[in-house]
């Protein structure tokens, strides 16, 4: 029998069902522990001298969710018909959990039934959630720490183990949807407060106690169960349901753009599930989940955003022979945007902060931004007036560069210039240990030329933050051709205590976001010269999932910006440099003073305020829309393509050194269509073979940059796939 559930026995004749997945930080639930727990509730059940049932957790939380690869292994396990096997593994969870819910009691008279109920002793996700839910009560234990929630749909699925019925079912369409659709987790006390659980108590055991001994046979019958009951909100054929059940159709095609499918099977399986009766709702969502499960997308989803991801935030790619590494004491050098960021994130991991300015008044401003910042966490909830203290002792703004003597690490995070860059290293060397570790937050200069500067070039390396750094997961951590593995294994384990995934990859123009990002953004502009309408451009990259058209993403970081990568790249690449026709865009724009978001004037109007009004219609006047406009098809593929041959090129290269950084750093990085698994992923998903022809018309059609790379037609003349050729 599977050990990660146990039962004791005490005194008063209550069952206690522990969860303990041993060599495991957190509980995940597998098969082989379905199978136990079911054994254990069943023995619950059978046993007359048993009285009640408490399940909960032997670890400081109650369970992170289900064992993702468990889902890969039914497919696999299935044979001929994977979606048999996948279908019958999830009924198999709603019958041991239905099993909990109705807890040996006569299915007519809804007697002879014992309560079970569930304590949480901190955070409750996915089918940690599940499973709690099927019980007769949720007992939280009063901790703010803890999250509470249902986030399967932020790697491609969603609740498919009766969460998505049983909540719908409890909190209606409308509330549930929140929980559902987006993946929201709370705190024990907004989930009490919304009604997800049911108790919030210091001692949630002997509150658990205390009902279960007390509870009557009524107290067990779940609403759904019970005679007359009827969905909070109503159901789609009601009146109120009828417009719940439109708005949140509206809702998930205005968010998603119909392209997620575990979004619109989730969608599916809450509409059909109000239609029918309990039982039935569970094999409707079982379906959908099974339907899911079953689409590459999601598959791929899984793969970058949980497993990869999880892989790569553990150290995968961390050179072994390396001891750790992790900082004690940081330098910043700049305080403006970037490092202002960097030193409240570096502040909030417990990290020692010397925050560097040429005066102290900037200085200042740079930790006066985290203060800020904390203040508002403070009136959502999330800190308190404690922890904000803390945090900020934790920040030396200074300009003596002597604060660095102690430091481990540093990270330059100054303005965008060469020159500067290099003055500020040389400085600085000279106030540092021999054994600190110097970085640079450069977002386009190569690293090898930066470290040119250094008297010690095999301790300097890149950590390129996205902006803004507090909220962006990503970090790109670029290796020169001296950066020796400490300095890798240094700047891995800073990443790891600030909560942030990071990749790895070796040094070239534009490092592996940038050189990905920069063609998409181009593309679009590219477009618009050719007489495309932005709205269609924009509309046709947010049909493909990705959070901003190219468009708009020009106005919000800068047209001035552009310009000058632009000019730079021009400079460096000389006659090979491809996008003239770009630039003519962005010079006339950078010339009459439209620059974007922060001049209030780019390629959109916008009000006083800053918010948006429509686009300029001086862009219409300047290139006058086409009588032939493309397919969205040929839209959407020339912005994908552009990008992922981008990949292509990274891998091939040695750029990009592992596969997987190649697909969470585009997604986590500049959110590349979430739904595809990453630009890699993708080209498995879509074949080879199918791509390669593909990117030939493509390039026949608008030029060179779309001629597919070696690698790829080479793949795909016998259809091989990049997760098998290069699978870690």
């Amino acid at each position: 029998m599977n050990s990660d559930f146990s039962i004791v026995i005490d005194s008063q004749a209550i069952a206690t069902i522990t969860w303990n997945c041993e060599k495991k930080s957190m509980n995940v639930l597998s098969f082989d522990a379905l199978e136990t727990l079911e054994k254990l509730i069943d023995q619950v059940i059978d046993d007359k001298n048993i009285v009640a049932c408490i399940l909960t957790s032997g670890k400081k939380d109650f369970a992170a969710g289900m064992d993702l690869n468990v889902l890969a292994q039914l497919k696999e396990s299935a044979g001929e018909n994977p979606a048999e096997g996948v279908f019958n593994g999830v009924m198999k969870m709603h019958s041991v959990l239905r099993k909990i819910e109705l807890a040996g009691m006569d299915p007519k008279t809804q007697k002879g039934g014992k309560p079970i109920v569930s304590v949480l002793p901190g955070t409750a996700l996915g089918i940690g959630l599940e499973i709690p839910l099927s019980t007769h009560r949720i007992f939280s234990a009063n901790n703010p720490k803890s999250k509470i929630g249902l986030p399967e749909i932020l790697v491609g699925l969603f609740p498919g183990a009766g969460g998505t019925t049983r909540l719908v079912r409890k909190l209606g369409a409308m509330t549930a949807s929140t929980y559902l659709l987006e993946g929201k987790t709370v705190t024990p006390g907004k989930a009490q407060k919304v009604g997800i659980i049911d108790e919030v108590n210091d001692d949630p055991m002997m509150a658990a106690r205390d009902w279960v001994l007390a509870a009557k046979e009524s107290d067990i019958v779940k609403p759904w169960d019970q005679k007359g009951y009827k969905i909070p909100g109503g159901t789609p054929y009601t009146p109120n349901g009828f417009m719940t059940f439109v708005g949140a159709s509206a809702m998930v095609n205005g968010k998603t753009q119909g392209a997620f499918p575990a979004a619109k099977a989730l969608l599916s399986a809450v509409y059909e599930g109000a239609l029918v009766p309990f039982d039935l709702a569970l094999k409707v969502e079982a379906r959908w989940f099974t339907n899911v499960i079953m689409n590459p997308s999601s598959t791929a989803m899984i793969r970058s955003l949980f497993l990869n991801k999880t892989a790569l935030e553990k150290g995968a790619v961390r050179p072994k022979t390396i001891t750790d590494q992790s900082v004690k004491k940081l330098g910043v050098l700049g305080a403006g945007m970037m490092g202002a960021g960097i030193a409240l994130v570096s502040a909030q991991a417990g990290i020692d902060v010397v925050l560097i300015d040429q005066t102290q008044e900037s200085a200042e401003n740079g930790k006066n931004f985290a203060a800020n910042h904390l203040n508002k966490g403070i009136k959502l909830g999330k800190t308190s007036q404690d922890q904000k203290e803390s945090i900020l002792s934790k920040i030396l703004p200074t300009t003596n560069l002597n604060a660095l003597s102690e430091a481990d690490l540093i990270i330059e995070a100054v303005f965008e210039d060469p020159k500067v860059k290099s003055d500020i290293t040389k400085e600085v060397e000279r106030a540092i240990s021999t054994e600190c570790i110097f970085a640079s937050n450069t977002s386009t200069l190569p690293i090898n030329d930066l470290a040119k500067a250094s008297s010690r070039p095999d301790q300097f390396i890149g950590i390129h933050f996205f902006s803004p750094v507090e909220k962006m997961r990503l970090v790109e951590i670029i290796r020169g051709k001296q950066t020796n593995d400490t300095a890798v294994a240094k700047a891995l384990d800073f990443v790891r205590q600030i909560k942030k995934t990071p990749i790895v990859v070796n040094d070239a123009r534009f490092f592996y976001a940038n050189r990905c990002i920069i063609p998409y953004i181009n593309e679009g502009i590219r477009m618009v010269s050719e007489g495309i309408p932005p709205s269609m451009v924009n509309n046709a990259a947010q049909m493909l999932g990705f959070p901003v058209g190219p468009i708009q993403l020009v106005d919000e970081t800068s047209i001035d910006l552009g310009a000058k990568i632009a000019r730079a790249t021009k400079a460096a690449m000389g006659q090979n440099y491809p996008d003239d026709c770009v630039d003519e865009v962005i010079f006339w724009m950078e010339k009459i003073g439209r620059l974007g978001r922060k001049s209030k004037a780019g390629f959109f109007d916008y009000d006083d305020k800053g918010k948006r009004t429509g686009y300029w219609s001086g862009l219409k006047e300047k290139y006058p829309y086409s009588t032939n406009q493309p397919s969205l098809l040929d839209v959407q593929h020339r912005l994908m393509f552009v990008q992922v041959l981008e990949a292509v090129r990274a891998l091939e290269e040695g750029v990009l050194m592992d596969i997987r950084e190649g697909d969470v750093g585009a997604i986590l990085g500049w959110g590349f269509a979430p739904w595809s698994g990453g630009p890699l992923s993708w080209l498995d998903i879509l074949g080879t073979a199918y791509a390669t022809e593909r990117c030939e018309e493509l390039c026949s059609i608008y030029g060179n940059r779309f001629k597919p790379p070696s690698l790829l037609i080479e793949m795909g003349k016998t259809g091989e796939e990049f997760y098998s050729r290069f699978a870690t």
